[in-house]
């Protein structure tokens, strides 16, 4: 079972050596093979090939940066694995995930799409947040209905029956690509013991910029396909369409109770409250602001 990791940077040099230090010296299993996408029009090329010297299948493909669809695209083009992992410049992956990839596709033949769980770096109060709201995917193996992009991998098979990735939206990519592996008959698997830790973002502000982009594209995914798991009523013609509309509001100050339930710390539990209050009214200010942007449903 031949894996390709493919990974896409811009502006980020620094960061993509620790990518590459924990794919190729720390893992115990290596991958086939590393596609890194450069948006930086091949920067990376000397830097690239101090890691040849200890990985030969290590491969730099230039580019003028667009968005991060139009890099995966580029990318998925030059792998050529059975199994093609997504990972992200800032993420440093577990010295087992190469294995562990081999043994869950092994063992869930039912799978075409097989994510894992995303931690935090550091222990800080503001990335222990982000562990809550960014990537909330539990500790359970199951089948989803998404998984992140920083920690997410296709059989070969999913890749040549979806297609691209929608180059149209610059965030929420990989939540349309999953949906249409799922609509092309396809199932995405969850499981925590395929771990990535990934650099959140520093500050408190920096997050809500993040939820509320988030909510935003949130949105124009769910536009697109109407069918499609969704927080928001597209119309109002059922009485439950209603009540769903009135949750998207309320639900800003009750689910923080129970999020907040699942973070181990007294003092976290309560910290965390208020924070996720202004986390879901930012993610779905999101929501509402493109909405009125749109004028769509």
């Amino acid at each position: 079972m031949k894996i390709s990791v493919l990974i896409c940077t811009y502006n980020r040099g620094a960061l993509i050596e620790g990518c590459l230090a924990s794919l190729i010296k720390h893992g115990t299993t290596q991958p086939d093979e590393i596609i890194i996408v450069d948006g930086n029009n091949g920067i990376l090329k000397s830097m690239v090939d101090e890691w040849r010297k200890l990985f030969k299948n290590i491969k730099i493909i230039p580019t003028k940066n667009i968005n991060l669809a139009c890099s995966r695209n580029l990318g998925l083009f030059h792998c050529s694995g059975d199994i093609i992992a997504l990972t992200d410049d800032d993420v440093r992956v577990s010295k087992d995930w190469i294995k562990s990839l081999r043994r869950l596709y092994t063992d869930n033949s039912g799978a075409g799409v097989i994510g894992g769980k995303i931690i935090a770096t550091g222990n800080s109060f503001i990335e222990r947040l982000a562990d809550v709201v960014i990537f909330p995917f539990g500790d359970k193996a199951k089948y989803v209905r998404t998984v992140a992009g920083a920690n997410c991998s296709y059989r070969r098979e999913v890749i040549d029956a979806v297609g691209a990735y929608d180059e149209s939206l610059l965030r929420g990519e990989d939540v349309d690509y999953n949906w249409r592996a799922i609509k092309q008959g396809y199932k995405v698997y969850y499981d925590p013991s395929l771990v990535v830790f990934h650099q959140h973002r520093s500050t408190f502000f920096a997050l809500l910029r993040q939820v509320f982009m988030y909510g935003r594209y949130y949105y124009l995914v769910r536009s697109k396909w109407k069918d499609m798991y969704c927080v928001y009523p597209h119309d109002f013609r059922s009485v439950k369409s209603f009540f769903k509309c009135g949750w998207f509001f309320i639900g800003c100050f009750i689910l923080p109770f129970f999020e907040a339930a699942k973070v181990k710390g007294l003092y976290y539990k309560i910290a965390l409250v208020p924070f996720m209050v202004v986390y879901h009214i930012a993610w779905k200010a999101g929501i509402v602001f493109q909405r009125l942007k749109t004028g769509k449903t």
